[in-house]
C-alpha cells in the first residue's frame, strides 16, 4: 500500500518506531510490534540513523516485521552522512524486502562525521530517489521553523522545493502548540504546497525526555504545558498521565480542525500508544467529506 493512498477518506493515524541500537538483537522490539499492530495504525514509520551509527541493516528488518503484520511500513532514509554508493546500497536492500514508501531525509548533522557530499539535502535525494524507483516518497518539515533556517519563509521556500522534487506526503516534527501548525499550514498552501500534512504528535511522559526534544527541535512550550510539566515533574505517573492527556486534547483538536493526519511519536511505548489510541479512536476513525 502506498501511503499518498491513504489520504482523503478520514484522518490518517499512524505510528513511528526506532529499532535497537546495532550491538542489540532486533527481536527486542518484536514485542513491541505485537502491541502496536493491535491498535490497528494506517503505517508505521521506522527511523535509520542518519549519524552512521550502523543500523540501517535493523531499520529494513523492523519494517520487514511491520509488512509481515498486515501494516504498511516507512523506511526513514537520511542521506548526509551517506554516499551515493552507501544509499544504493540500502535501496537494494529496501527493494529487496519489498518496501516502497520512504520518508526521504536530510539527517542530523554529527559533529564527529564529516558530511558526505552527494546529497546537501532531502530534496537532493527525493530527486535522486525519482530516478531510482516508483517509491511513495514522503519528507519532513517544522511548523515552527527548521532550527538552521534563516526563516519562516525561507524554511516554507525550502519545503516547495521538496514538494517540487517528488515528495507526496509531508509529517511534521513534534510540536506542542497547535496554533503554530495551523500557521505553518495556512503559509504552506498559499506557497503552493498542496500535499497532505501529518502532524507529528509526541506524549511528553518524562521531564528528561521534554528537555531533549526541546533541545534538538526547537519546540517552543505553552504555558499550560509549562505548568503541567512543573507541577508534575516529581510524579512520574502523574506526568506520564498528564503528557496522555496534553497529547490527546491536541489530537482532538487537530482533527476537528481537518488535519490530514497524526504521526505518533510512540517512543516504542506501546502502554502510551495504546491510551491515546483508545481515547480518539472515534474521531480518528470518522470518515468526512471531500
Amino acid at each position: 500500500m502506498r501511503v499518498s493512498e491513504l489520504f482523503g477518506k478520514k484522518t490518517v493515524f499512524s505510528f513511528e518506531v526506532f529499532p535497537p541500537k546495532k550491538d542489540s538483537p532486533v527481536e527486542v522490539i518484536y514485542d513491541t510490534l505485537e502491541e502496536l499492530k493491535n491498535l490497528s495504525p494506517d503505517f508505521i514509520s521506522v527511523t535509520f540513523s542518519a549519524g552512521g551509527s550502523g543500523n540501517g541493516h535493523l531499520a529494513c528488518a523492523v519494517a520487514s516485521k511491520i509488512k509481515e503484520y498486515g501494516i504498511t511500513p516507512v523506511i526513514h532514509l537520511p542521506c548526509i552522512n551517506y554516499s551515493k554508493a552507501e544509499i544504493d546500497s540500502t535501496l537494494a536492500e529496501i527493494d529487496a524486502c519489498g518496501i516502497e514508501n520512504i520518508l526521504a531525509l536530510r539527517g542530523d548533522i554529527n559533529p564527529d562525521i564529516p558530511p558526505k557530499t552527494d546529497f546537501r539535502y532531502a530534496s537532493d535525494l527525493i530527486k535522486y530517489l525519482r530516478t531510482r524507483g516508483d517509491y511513495d516518497i514522503a519528507a519532513a518539515c517544522y511548523p515552527e521553523v527548521h532550527p538552521e533556517a534563516d526563516s519562516f519563509v525561507d524554511d516554507i521556500r525550502n519545503l516547495k522545493i521538496k514538494v517540487d522534487s517528488g515528495a507526496e506526503h509531508l509529517i511534521t516534527q513534534l510540536f506542542f502548540d497547535n496554533d503554530s501548525f495551523y500557521e505553518f499550514r495556512e503559509k504552506a498552501a498559499i506557497a503552493g504546497i498542496n500535499v497532505p500534512i501529518e502532524a507529528g504528535i509526541m506524549p511528553v511522559v518524562n521531564k528528561k525526555q521534554i528537555e531533549r526534544m526541546v533541545t534538538t527541535c526547537g519546540a517552543s512550550l505553552p504555558k499550560k504545558f509549562v505548568r503541567i510539566m512543573q507541577r508534575y515533574e516529581h510524579n512520574p505517573e502523574a506526568l506520564r498521565d498528564a503528557g496522555i492527556a496534553y497529547a490527546i486534547d491536541q489530537i482532538v483538536d487537530l482533527a476537528t480542525e481537518g488535519v490530514d493526519g497524526i504521526h505518533l511519536y510512540t517512543m516504542n511505548k506501546p502502554y502510551v500508544a495504546k491510551r491515546i489510541s483508545e481515547a480518539v479512536s472515534g474521531i480518528i476513525g470518522a470518515s468526512y467529506e471531500t
